[in-house]
């Protein structure tokens, strides 16, 4: 077994065995991104022939530079979304499907058009943009105790878990820098944020997807959800946990934590 394919491995057992498990970070060389993407391409690839999920999108991860700061890395990162991990706004999500969850609020793009023009502007962005929807990211770490690198959490698939979309879209006619976060866990507020957190601004980190996808050969596509990063901190959360989270001139969205897989 490649170094690859071991580190593949050992992130599938966590997720299907609920056990958290050692960083791949032993497998991987500290700095071989390439390497860590394709470790999360395998399990992407697996989960669609083995469990017949779809892809729905992509979410956008490490687009503040405190957190950056913190990983020592300059850039963000990226994960798949699939459809079989979307919740609608006010829908239970079931806590026993995820091993180390957090939860952050974030603007989603859905997109009209395909992106795919190699290198974007903010205006091809924004003309490819459908609609714009308030989510409640779940993140999640296969690794234990959120011992992570910026190698451990590209392969695990940027921390993906889950995700609750809002169900009221919005045109694109707000200046989403100045946007402000509020998300509140059983009542009581716990993160506060906005657009500038998100690498200036959330289209700011779908153009840098945009780019990325093209680089890669793999280009957004029309229907594709996107993800676009945290615009505060992200806050652990419990069974029975009530989560909602206002965004302004984007709108609402809450979920409550069931105990059930």
């Amino acid at each position: 077994m490649t170094a690859l394919e071991e580190a593949a491995a050992r992130l599938w057992a966590a997720a299907e065995t609920s056990t958290p498990c050692a960083p791949v970070r032993d497998l991987l060389a500290a700095d071989d991104v390439d390497a860590a993407y394709a470790v999360q391409q395998r399990n992407i690839d697996r989960a669609v022939a083995e469990r017949g999920w779809r892809v729905c999108g992509r979410k956008i991860g490490l687009t503040n530079p405190a957190v950056q700061a913190q990983l020592g890395v300059d850039r963000p990162d990226f994960g798949t979304l699939f459809a079989e991990l979307a919740h609608g706004d006010g829908q239970e999500v079931p806590i026993g499907t995820l091993l180390q969850p957090r939860i952050e609020a974030e603007v989603a793009l859905v997109l009209d058009d395909d992106l795919d023009l190699g290198t974007h502007t903010v205006a091809d962005v924004i003309a490819a943009t459908g609609f714009l929807l308030p989510v409640l990211e779940i993140v999640d770490s296969r690794v234990a105790d959120w011992d992570i690198t910026f190698v451990d959490t590209v392969a695990d698939n940027a921390s993906s878990g889950r995700f609750v979309l809002g169900t009221v879209p919005i045109g694109l006619d707000v200046d989403l820098a100045q946007v402000t976060m509020r998300l509140s866990v059983n009542g009581a507020e716990r993160s506060i944020g906005g657009g500038a957190a998100c690498l200036g601004n959330p289209l700011f980190a779908a153009r840098w997807l945009a780019d990325t996808m093209c680089r890669l050969g793999t280009p957004l596509v029309a229907g594709d959800i996107i993800l676009t990063g945290a615009l505060g901190p992200m806050v652990p959360i419990d069974a029975g946990d009530r989560v909602e989270a206002g965004i302004e001139g984007v709108g609402r969205v809450g979920t409550r934590f069931s105990a059930s897989s």
